[in-house]
């Protein structure tokens, strides 16, 4: 009964999300599943590695999909997302934690990013441009 009624609570939450908002919730998403990513690696637990490190890699494919093209910051933005699965991939073929933990730095970053795009784009349209993801 309680697990329905999260679920439910995260449809409505997600459906009436603003862009920006389902932007930090995938960068928060994919922040998790790579800290889980990395615990995973320090305890040798390779399957739960691989799992969360590929669930990070799904987001940042989702990051790329959905990418403005014609945005102004979307040759970088690609570059950064594809950058994080090159370390994703890195961290998962060595199991090593520092690539996942740099992207992990960088996930945190970019939220940041966003959110102060999302207040700006309170002060104007041309701030919301950006957060229509790009």
């Amino acid at each position: 009964m309680i697990q329905s009624q999260r679920n439910k609570y995260m449809e409505n939450t997600v459906q009436n999300a603003t862009p920006a908002q389902l932007l930090i919730m995938l960068i928060d998403g994919a922040t998790r599943f790579c800290k889980m990513g990395i615990s995973a690696i320090e305890q040798k637990n390779h399957a739960e590695a691989n799992l969360n490190l590929g669930k990070v890699q799904d987001i940042v494919s989702e990051l790329i999909i959905t990418l403005d093209r014609e945005s102004s910051v979307a040759d970088g933005l690609l570059r950064l997302y594809e950058y994080f699965n090159f370390r994703l991939t890195e961290a998962n073929i060595q199991k090593k934690v520092e690539p996942a933990q740099e992207v992990l730095g960088y996930l945190l970053e970019l939220k940041e990013v966003w959110i102060q795009a999302a207040k700006s784009s309170l002060a104007g349209p041309a701030a919301s441009n950006v957060l229509q993801h790009g």
